[in-house]
């Protein structure tokens, strides 16, 4: 399960917005409390996948390793993962399976016509992404 600040969510669904056609993404400061990930926050980094921003992310290594210092400066830790799907629904890919670590809450939002339309979160349980609850609070 996981649970969401609101002010959170709206970061993630304004920057998905704003970077539309492109996918955007970042990643879910917060806190890990036995089976929820609490997320307080939502730390924007580039797409660092140039050549097909409108259909793949990814995230850079130095931006993960920035992400986590700057949890690390308010007691948090790295609880999940955030991306845009435009113009397609919110269910993950078989990229996005291939690139998942399990633990990890997946939320991916879905943009149409440059609007956020709808957004779940996913957990990936041996090696299969799961829908799981959210949360919103605050």
């Amino acid at each position: 399960m996981l649970k969401l600040k609101r002010s959170a969510l709206q970061k993630m669904i304004l920057q998905a917005e704003r970077d539309y056609p492109y996918e955007t993404c970042g990643l879910l400061l917060g806190k890990f409390q036995q089976d929820v990930r609490i997320a307080f926050g939502a730390y924007e980094t580039p797409n660092a996948y140039p050549e097909r921003k409108n259909d793949r992310y990814q995230i850079d290594p130095k931006d993960y390793l920035k992400a986590e210092q700057k949890a690390k400066e308010f007691g948090l830790e790295i609880v999940g993962v955030y991306h845009s799907h435009p113009d397609h629904p919110d269910r993950p890919s078989e990229f996005d399976r291939e690139r998942a670590f399990e633990g990890f809450s997946y939320i991916i939002l879905s943009v149409s016509k440059g609007k956020v339309v709808s957004y779940r979160s996913w957990e990936l349980i041996d090696g299969e992404f799961r829908e799981e609850p959210i949360d919103i609070f605050g």
